[in-house]
Parts: C-alpha cells; sequence; structure tokens
C-alpha cells in the first residue's frame, strides 16, 4: 500500500508521481491518465485500451443482443 507523498506543481503544470505510486501501479513514460477534478481534489485513473479479444468478446455480446431483441444486424457483423 502506497504512503501519502507530497509533490510541487512546476511552472508548467506538471507534477511528478512520486516512483514508489509509478512503481506500484505500473505507470511508466507514455501512460495515459484520466483525469478529473472535484473540489480541492484531483483524482487520476490509469487508462487502458482494451485488448482485441475484449473487443471481440464485446462485439459477440453486442450481436446476441441484437439477435435476441430482433434488432437488424448489418452483413458485416453476420460474418464470422
Amino acid at each position: 500500500m502506497s504512503v501519502v507523498s507530497i509533490t510541487v506543481v512546476s511552472k508548467k503544470g506538471q507534477v511528478v508521481i512520486p516512483q514508489n505510486i509509478r512503481e506500484e501501479i505500473k505507470i511508466g513514460m507514455g501512460t495515459k491518465l484520466a483525469v478529473y477534478g472535484r473540489g480541492d481534489t484531483i483524482f487520476l485513473k490509469k487508462v487502458q485500451m482494451p485488448s482485441a479479444e475484449d473487443f471481440e468478446s464485446l462485439l459477440s455480446k453486442g450481436k446476441k443482443f441484437a439477435l435476441k431483441k430482433k434488432i437488424k444486424v448489418s452483413q458485416v457483423l453476420k460474418d464470422d
């Protein structure tokens, strides 16, 4: 578990995420982070793209749902 660390905002608005936290959540150069602010709190969340397998699984579930609801599915999606 991480301990609370203090960081400072640079002139450019940049902050350094302490090394122990970067290692714990496995982020490095090029990692994308979603940023959300509310009140005096800033949230950072690592953004991960779904794999091709994840996308194919979601597409398959969507096709099954559409067929169950009798929604017309285009020919492109029917071909497996």
